[in-house]
């Protein structure tokens, strides 16, 4: 990177969504020449079709129903700077056609204008698809692609990064501590990072370490601390599987048990229900019970079922199915 952003040669940035290619394209943009001028980024895939020719080239007054003035596009906006396209292979075949000649030509026909601009603009280009293949299926222009691959850039995902993942973990730890101290990751919740696949790239641990910083402000977090709600549901199967030493919860639970039982005794505190149960067990237990019963008292009458009980009908046939009651 640090040889390519001192030229004018167009970049062409592949990796999954979240990698970091904006990111990339923004560290291109600083250590080049043009730092002085515009980094002007556009999402392909987010502009509508109908919108998309009069976002990246202008428009003058009146080239179309509510064009009441002239408007400059993003690319003569980049002018002296540096235009980022990013998601790239989503742009439309005709948008493909018009942005070749401005790669050859450098030259902007903003809509409805009959006289070209002059630009002078660094091309980076980011995809998280095959552009190969893309042309092979003829959804891509491979005279453009030619064009726009002077030298290309891979990203890799986070999965194969982890050597870097404290790194990560430290800088976006700091990014959202505001006044607060940062939040810290222990060895139990580590461990399960590394192990998870985050398909969500920087991104998703982006979003994560918010949350934990929102949630546990300054505090060492352990996996046990954490709800399993909060975690990403990919981490959730993943904490699912895990020994319970893994998770930072005692193997020695069972034993944990009996020593509260006998504090809670001592106290005049009885256990209530089956032992072995959570409270969400047992009420799920009670709940199949006062179903089943009433049901048999009318006869499978689903209806009449959900007036005895004070429930609706759907929220019946619901708990139905949940229990496999027939």
């Amino acid at each position: 990177m640090k040889k390519v952003a001192p030229t004018d040669v167009s970049v062409f940035i592949q990796g999954e969504s979240g990698s970091g290619k904006e990111v990339l394209a923004r560290q291109l943009h600083d250590l080049s020449d043009r730092s002085g001028g515009a980094f002007v980024a556009v999402n392909c895939g987010a502009i509508p079709r109908d919108l998309l020719e009069s976002e990246l080239f202008g428009h003058v007054k009146g080239a179309f129903t509510g064009a009441v003035s002239d408007r400059q596009g993003k690319i003569a906006a980049a002018n002296g700077g540096t235009l980022f396209l990013d998601e790239i292979g989503d742009m439309p075949l005709e948008m493909q056609v018009k942005l070749l000649r401005v790669v050859q030509e450098r030259v902007v026909d903003p809509v409805g204008s009959n006289t070209s601009v002059d630009v002078d603009v660094r091309l980076i280009s980011a995809t998280h698809r095959s552009i190969e293949a893309q042309i092979d299926n003829g959804d891509f222009r491979a005279d453009l692609f030619f064009r726009l691959n002077v030298v290309p850039l891979t990203l890799p995902p986070l999965r194969d990064r982890l050597e870097e993942m404290t790194k990560f973990i430290d800088h976006f730890a700091l990014l959202y501590s505001g006044d607060r101290r940062p939040v810290q990751v222990d060895e139990s919740l580590l461990r399960v990072i590394l192990k998870y696949d985050w398909p969500g790239n920087i991104r998703e641990l982006s979003n994560f370490m918010q949350r934990l910083s929102v949630l546990y402000p300054g505090e060492s977090v352990s996996l046990s601390m954490i709800p399993l709600a909060m975690l990403p549901v990919g981490l959730q199967e993943l904490v699912g599987e895990l020994p319970l030493e893994s998770q930072g919860i005692s193997p020695n639970q069972e034993e944990d048990d009996s020593y509260m039982e006998i504090v809670m005794s001592a106290r005049g505190v009885s256990a209530i229900g089956d032992t072995d149960l959570s409270l969400k067990d047992t009420l799920n237990t009670v709940e199949k019970e006062m179903i089943s019963r009433a049901l048999q008292e009318v006869g499978g009458n689903v209806s009449m079922c959900a007036r005895i009980l004070k429930v609706q009908r759907t929220t019946l046939i619901e708990r139905i199915k949940k229990y496999s009651l027939g």
